[in-house]
This record gives C-alpha cells, structure tokens and sequence, in this order.
C-alpha cells in the first residue's frame, strides 16, 4: 500500500471545517437511511446482519435512485444491512470522505466522482478490487469500454462503473420550430453559433445559458483535436492551439450577447431554471439530468430533445459522473459485505434501473443490448445519445493535481470570457502555474 498523504487529508479536513455541514438535501426529502427509520434506529441491530454504510452524492432524482437501490438490496438477502446517507455535491462528498477516513470512521462503500479515483487510490485511502473480481470471476468485457477509463490507477482495478454520465445538448424543440430551426439540433460550432443566434432575442431570451464548467470545457478542446494534460499526465496540454481555440469560441459567444454565463454557487442551477422557464432555448447538461428535464419539459408544456455535443474538427465528449469504490482497511467481514454490495449495485439488472430511473448511462454492454433498454430507447430516443455519444468518449485526467488545478482554471476562464483578457496569455500563465502543481 502507497504512503498515505497526511499534509492532503489535514488540508482537506480545513476545507470541510469551511464547509460546514454541506449542502441539504433535496427539497421534500428527508430520510437519509434506506431503512425508512429515523435516524440511529438500528433497524437490524441484534439481527446478526453485517453493517456497512454507503455515502452517496446529489438530491432529487438521484438521491431517490440511490435510496431505492438500497433498500432493494436490503430486502434481497439478509446477510448484510446497507445505510445508504446523502452527503451533498461530490465536492462535499469528497471532503467528507477524506476526513471520515482520517479521523477512522469512514463508510465502507462511496462514491467517487471519476476524476477523484486516482488521487483517493494513490493516497492509499480505497482498496484494490483486483482480487474480487478475480475470486469472483466478474465479466469485466461487459463494462462499457468507454466508462473504464477511470477505473485502474497503477493497474490495479480501484473503482467500477455506477451513475456514468457525459454532458449532453439539451433542445427546445418547441422555440427552435418557432425560429425555424431543425429540431435535431445543430452539429458543428458553425451551426451551433447559428442556432445560438437566431434563438436569441434581446431582453428575452439568450441562445444558451452556460456556466464555466470544466467538464464542458473538456469536451470542446476534445472536439478541437486536443487533452487538458499531455498523455503520461505530466504536463498542461490546455494552453496549446485546441485549448486557446475553445476558449475564445466561448468569448466570442459572450461577446455576441448569444450566451449568457451565470457566476456564482448557483450558476448550474439558474442555467437549468433559464432552461425551464424558456430564458434560453439550449442547455449543456449531464444526460443524469434527462428524467428531471423531462419532466420539466411536460410541465412547462414544451417538447425537449437531446443530441451530441457539437463538432469541431470531430465529436468529443468526456465521461463523468461516479464509479463505486470499498475504503481500504476493512476488516475481512466488512470487505466481504462492502464487496457484495458494490457488485449487486453494478450488475445489469441494476444498471437497467438506474439509467431509466435518472438517465445516466447503463454501464454494461448486457444492459444496453436488453430488451428492456431497447423499449426505453424507442419510446425515447433522448435516451439513447449520450449511449451513442460514448463513441467519442474520452477519460478525465487522473492526475492528483488536477481537481486543483481545475479550480485556478475555472477562475481563469471566467476572467477570459467576462474580461478582456487575451485567450492565449492567459492560457499560458495558469500553464505555468499548473505545471508546477503537476510537478
């Protein structure tokens, strides 16, 4: 086992002192254990049942899925009693998690948002899952090949697919008619700048509503040819000719009056609000947010549809959303029980549930191909892109100085877009910095 990172975990601990308590959960939930009781009841204290718990991240849809998915497992065997607790975004997932397992009392099962699985693995904090899946001769061919990405840190499997998402464009088709726009949506920067465009109406309505979003960010300089870091993970690579040239797409958007960017805690949020209530006719969100945007859509009494990300030079899209991972230092009888459950939460029939229940992508090439997927996608085909999307999919960066580094980043692109800094310098200057941070 590496080294454990205790400088990290100090730092960490700080940042959750700042944090306080974390978000709430969503509005109307209440319950933060899938028993159903209250909490602290011990619904099979004394049951003779192994006890584990199961940290998880997002309200709403999500919060409910994940709910769900517990108490199925609770009730499918009775060997092992889960405790499913919400823990807010995975920013506070995360800090909660690192401070949990220094101070020892961490859950044994969580999530990690994709990009995180390197640096909780390489800071010894969750456990190898090689020997368990080997023990248990799992068919890892049927995992998505395209959602692997984000699983093995030095070889070693750390992590499996669960809520798997990528960034999709999300489409009023009900205003685009109006505009005399192809519903389905433009398929290039050109016709994306186009549609953005003539869907824009002065003191009405913008063409997009678009925070600074890193992970969107990462599909556009992927769409120009490029990588956020060189191969090895070594290097900034965002500074150079792809980079540059999505960033001042951005700006020139911005510019345009065609894209508004809301700043702040709640930019993602008032993008879906401008989304919902018909302030802006197109959206960049994760395919997790179909079920809730579906619905939206029926209530607001507009049709939605989805398609890719545009091109550029080609499609580009990354991966995003959580993989399962067991905290290292379990006893052999909590990793048994932590095991057991990470692998029921990633089985087909499983995979099935969530992805119809949120959205997110099925993670098993069984679960795409059933007949019951298959029914889903032909009575909705918004469905089916982002699984058509993965085509062009591609891993986020893994390296331990990359949630920082992305922080400056954000910063520094929201100075390019809402000042009048020069795309390229200011590219070069964070490169600078976060070379140094990779190093």
């Amino acid at each position: 086992m590496k080294r454990f990172n205790w400088a990290f975990v100090l730092l960490v601990m700080g940042i959750l002192m700042l944090a306080g308590c974390g978000s709430a959960p969503a509005e109307g939930t209440t319950s933060n254990s899938a028993s159903g009781e209250t909490e602290g009841s011990g619904e099979s204290e004394g049951s003779g049942k192994t006890e584990i718990t199961y940290w998880y991240a997002w309200g709403d849809k999500i919060q409910e899925n994940n709910e769900n998915l517990v108490k199925m497992f609770n009730e499918s065997q009775d060997q092992i009693h889960v405790t499913a607790e919400y823990q807010g975004s995975y920013d506070d997932l995360h800090a909660k998690t690192q401070a949990a397992f220094a101070a020892g009392n961490a859950p044994e099962v969580t999530q990690n948002e994709i990009a995180s699985v390197g640096v909780f693995a390489s800071n010894g904090m969750t456990e190898n899952l090689t020997p368990f899946v080997e023990n248990d001769d799992i068919q890892m061919d049927d995992f998505v090949e395209g959602l692997m990405g984000n699983s093995y840190v030095d070889g070693n499997l750390h992590a499996l697919p669960y809520l798997r998402s990528t960034p999709i464009l999300y489409l009023n088709t009900t205003i685009l008619e109006e505009a005399g726009l192809d519903p389905a949506g433009p398929k290039t920067w050109e016709e994306f700048e186009e549609y953005a465009t003539k869907l824009t109406v002065e003191g009405e309505r913008v063409g997009i509503t678009m925070p600074i979003d890193i992970w969107f960010f990462e599909g556009f300089v992927a769409q120009s040819g490029g990588t956020m870091l060189n191969e090895e993970g070594t290097e900034i690579a965002f500074n150079e000719q792809p980079g540059v040239e999505a960033l001042t797409f951005w700006k020139e958007l911005e510019d345009k009056g065609v894209l508004k960017v809301p700043t702040g805690d709640e930019a993602g949020d008032q993008a879906k609000q401008d989304f919902g209530n018909g302030r802006s006719a197109m959206l960049f969100s994760s395919t997790a947010d179909l079920s809730y945007l579906l619905g939206v859509a029926s209530e607001q009494s507009f049709d939605l549809n989805t398609t890719f990300m545009p091109a550029n030079e080609d499609f580009g899209v990354p991966t995003g959303g959580a993989n399962l991972v067991m905290t290292a230092g379990l006893d052999e009888e909590k990793q048994q029980a932590a095991w057991e459950f990470i692998k029921w939460m990633t089985a087909k029939e499983q995979t099935i549930y969530a992805s119809k229940y949120t959205g997110y992508l099925p993670s098993r090439t069984s679960a795409i191909e059933s007949d019951e997927m298959k029914a889903l996608y032909e009575e909705k085909p918004q469905f089916r892109v982002a699984v058509d999307q993965l085509e062009y999919a591609n891993p986020r960066p893994m390296a331990e100085a990359y949630p920082e580094i992305t922080k400056l980043l954000k910063d520094q692109i929201m100075r390019v877009v809402l000042e009048d800094l020069d795309p390229q310098e200011a590219m070069n200057e964070l490169a600078e910095q976060g070379n140094g941070l990779l190093k």
